[in-house]
């Protein structure tokens, strides 16, 4: 079937992934690789982590619960400074092809994010916030964990994105760099790319579109 419309995550894809700023902190901290990540997937859907992209927990909330899960598994770490870590480098190439597919194909953002920084991409710092808002604006659609109450993997956050895009699942190309997130998306008959290396990414997004990317 013909695509229709473009579906992509934020952090990871238009930017850089917040597990690089999680593997920076763990280094100098002292931490295990991939430490904070293990904490965020251990009870992945009723941890503080999972809560706070609900917004079923307040920032303060969450600072003290991640504290208590990471010291479970042996190092205590603040949920505030994790949340310190989470608004990535926007990626400039990914934002060109964004606009490219908005120019032929309605196009969404699906996000699991917090009420931290400002706006659906969290940024902190007035110039970064502006530069996200200017991406933000290319969207004909943008769908935050932390304002509709469901996160990926639920399949239902999928389902709204493509009710308020005016699409079906089959007519939908998605893109997240967790291969977690890419499954109920596929399972409802989206075409998938697990955004890892970024070239690599758009030349499977160019051979499912037909469009060209710089």
């Amino acid at each position: 079937m013909g695509i229709e419309a473009v579906l992509f995550d934020f952090g990871g894809v238009i930017t850089s992934s917040p597990f690089e700023a999680f593997n920076r902190y763990e280094a100098e901290h002292g931490l295990p690789r991939d430490f904070l990540r293990s904490v965020n997937a251990r009870n992945g859907d009723t941890n503080a982590w999972a809560r706070l992209e609900r917004s079923e927990l307040s920032a303060e909330a969450f600072d003290a619960a991640f504290a208590d899960e990471s010291a479970a598994l042996g190092h205590r770490v603040a949920g505030a400074e994790v949340l310190g870590l989470l608004s990535g480098d926007l990626r400039p190439r990914m934002i060109a092809a964004l606009k490219t597919c908005a120019s032929r194909f309605k196009v969404g953002c699906l996000t699991n994010n917090v009420k931290t920084g400002a706006g659906p991409g969290m940024a902190r710092g007035a110039e970064k916030a502006r530069a996200v808002a200017e991406v933000m604006a290319i969207f004909n659609v943008v769908i935050e964990s932390s304002k509709v109450g469901l996160r990926k993997p639920d399949p239902r956050i999928y389902e709204l994105a493509c009710a308020q895009l005016g699409v079906s699942p089959a007519h939908v190309v998605y893109l997240d760099d967790l291969g977690i997130n890419l499954k109920p998306a596929r399972q409802l008959g989206m075409a998938t790319i697990k955004v890892e290396d970024p070239d690599k990414a758009l030349v499977e997004l160019s051979a499912l579109t037909g469009l060209e990317f710089d």
